[in-house]
């Protein structure tokens, strides 16, 4: 008879805990003043917790990162999904850490892309899984409030192209390189147009000076060129290149300080003309600086919308702690940053010119054996309550218009970062804002985005820890299968294998990727090759024969990383397989010498996959 006992104790020890959590929910309507206090809680902070609710993360089981992915492949989905699904809330939490007294301070931030500057975009279409939209209800997710009090936002790709589009006038001042030469070209521009300001100028001030007839009034405007930007004057001068803004920037600099100018974007980018504005005096031109900056402020904030935050962060430059940094990270590369790399180490250095310093605490749970396969970040907490002594007070000070449910997943990583920290002796006064090198055991787990636990560590899943006897092992001597009967375990499978072909006679494991595709292990080199030269051959005989007649196939695991990175993300492995042979069928048995040597973990004792977790 199984115990419900440390179920029903472990549920009660979350609800008393959520009773002393306040996280404050932030929406539209109190984002702005929610705005300037947490950039005073990131200021203060030592680290910041990250925590994202997303609409989905894999379409497919075989979609989601597996034990046996590489990095790159890892990456590859983990892309897939940044790209395909949306993000609903976003908890920031930034916290300190003095002793064993944890104070944090977390917001949970309600997110909805829209197009608050009616210029058209962002026009976004993304998937939703229902299994995580049943989960978010149940929890009392407000999806009428996310939709219309949702945080809006833009990438900083996005905004610099929403700027070109909204077509406002900045003050940005220009330097001259000293190291090109003026050509006579460039010395006939500037003079034309040193002479066009001239004019425009002294016609400025004498009609200030002098009542005309509205008609005369009118005739000057249109030969001077004069326009009005507000309620004094200015004029546009029509350039063709970044080269000749250059230059009229700099040939301003010889009239008197009453003259400011501004920059029009082209509709295609780059700089459409460059505008001048004269003012009435010094502290005319003071005031007109400080109210474009205020002007370019208030626009800046509301196309950025929640990205103010990530840019506060960002800023601080703190370490910022997450659990599954990769696909965390994805997400946030494509929404809040830029499109995604296409490539794993392209994707990390890009990254870290953001966020200098990422912590992950799956990395800091690897030291702890028992914890190397844990998924569930509640249970990693209740392992180390009940085997080490390290007590970890936690303070949230009370926050107004604080939430029952949301966003408290960000003060559990908070916890397990601080008791991972306390049992492995990790001092917690190190830290980037202060210029000093983190602890070694924090440098390991930094940025570690090109290597990856065999778990897939999804923070919902139940826990799930693998046996211990996890072997390193080459991709080369990896062979993905299909075509076998449905519904073959695989257990079966590799019955039928070993008594198939004599390559089978040498130590040799079986997992199912998903119910139509199996991968192989060979743990002798050379096997594989072997393998596949037999499947490719004619001469083949005996149960192998059969089994290749029922429809078997098998490729090298090489031909699974090029699926993945060619994007072919069909519902079952085999099809997308199948798909790539149509497309190229010599591909798929070609090896790639400078990847071959990549190795991954596998753990022997687990044959196949639970499908009902997927």
């Amino acid at each position: 008879m199984v115990s419900l006992r440390p179920l029903l104790q472990r549920r009660c020890l979350c609800t008393k805990l959520h009773d002393k959590w306040s996280v404050k929910q932030v929406m539209k309507s109190n984002f702005a003043e929610s705005l300037e206090e947490i950039k005073t809680r990131i200021s203060d902070s030592d680290f910041i917790a990250v925590s994202l609710q997303k609409t989905g993360s894999f379409s497919a089981p075989w979609q989601r990162v597996l034990p046996f992915d590489t990095a790159e492949t890892a990456y590859c989905k983990a892309k897939y999904a940044a790209e395909k699904f949306q993000l609903l809330q976003f908890a920031v939490c930034p916290f300190t850490i003095s002793d064993s007294k944890l104070v944090a301070h977390p917001y949970n931030f309600l997110l909805f892309p829209r197009d608050e500057m009616n210029i058209g975009m962002p026009s976004y279409s993304f998937s939703c899984q229902t299994s995580y939209l049943a989960s978010m209800a149940q929890e009392g997710f407000d999806f009428n409030a996310c939709i219309y009090d949702g945080i809006s936002y833009l990438s900083r790709v996005q905004e610099s192209a929403a700027k070109v589009r909204i077509g406002n006038p900045t003050a940005i001042t220009y330097q001259m390189n000293s190291s090109s030469t003026p050509t006579v070209a460039d010395a006939v521009f500037v003079e034309r147009i040193k002479s066009r300001i001239k004019n425009w100028k002294n016609s400025c001030k004498s009609s200030n000076s002098r009542t005309d007839d509205p008609l005369v009034s009118t005739l000057r405007k249109l030969i001077t060129a004069s326009e009005f930007y507000g309620s004094r004057p200015s004029m546009s001068v029509d350039v063709c290149s970044e080269r000749q803004v250059q230059l009229v920037l700099e040939m301003l600099r010889e009239f008197s300080d009453e003259l400011v100018p501004l920059i029009i974007p082209g509709k295609s980018g780059g700089t459409q003309a460059v505008r001048v504005v004269l003012t009435s005096s010094k502290e005319d031109k003071n005031f007109f600086e400080t109210e474009l900056h205020c002007q370019e402020e208030e626009q800046n904030k509301k196309v950025r919308g929640f990205r103010e935050v990530i840019d506060l962060i960002s800023a601080s430059q703190k370490p910022v702690v997450s659990h599954n940094s990769l696909n965390d990270f994805t997400f946030i590369h494509s929404k809040f940053i830029g499109p995604l790399p296409p490539n794993i180490d392209e994707f990390a250095s890009s990254l870290r010119l953001v966020f200098p310093v990422v912590l992950d605490v799956s990395y800091l749970m690897q030291i702890i054996g028992p914890l190397r396969k844990v998924t569930n970040i509640p249970v990693a907490i209740s392992y180390l309550n009940n085997h080490f002594f390290a007590p970890v007070d936690i303070e949230i000070p009370h926050q107004e218009n604080e939430g029952k449910l949301h966003g408290y997943n960000v003060v559990r990583i908070c916890h397990l970062f601080a008791k991972l920290c306390s049992v492995l002796k990790i001092p917690h006064s190190s830290t980037v804002s202060d210029n000093e090198v983190l602890p070694p055991a924090l440098e390991e787990c930094t940025n570690v985005f090109n290597e990856f636990s065999t778990s897939t560590r999804r923070i919902d899943e139940d826990v799930k820890v693998w046996t211990k006897n996890t072997r390193k092992v080459s991709c080369e001597q990896l062979v993905l299968l299909w075509g076998f009967r449905s519904g073959t375990t695989a257990g079966k499978l590799k019955s039928m294998l070993h008594r198939s072909h004599d390559v089978f006679s040498e130590e040799f494991d079986v997992r199912l990727v998903d119910k139509s595709c199996a991968i192989v292990v060979f743990w002798q080199p050379g096997l594989s090759t072997i393998f596949l030269d037999v499947m490719n051959g004619k001469e083949v005989f005996g149960a192998l024969k059969e089994m290749i007649s029922e429809g078997l196939r098998a490729v090298s695991f090489e031909a699974y990383k090029k699926v993945c990175r060619l994007g072919i993300w069909e519902a079952d492995l085999t099809e997308s397989m199948v798909r790539a042979m149509d497309e190229d069928p010599d591909y798929l048995v070609e090896a790639n010498p400078e990847t071959k040597l990549r190795e991954i973990y596998w753990s022997s004792h687990d044959s196949m996959i639970n499908l009902d977790e997927l």
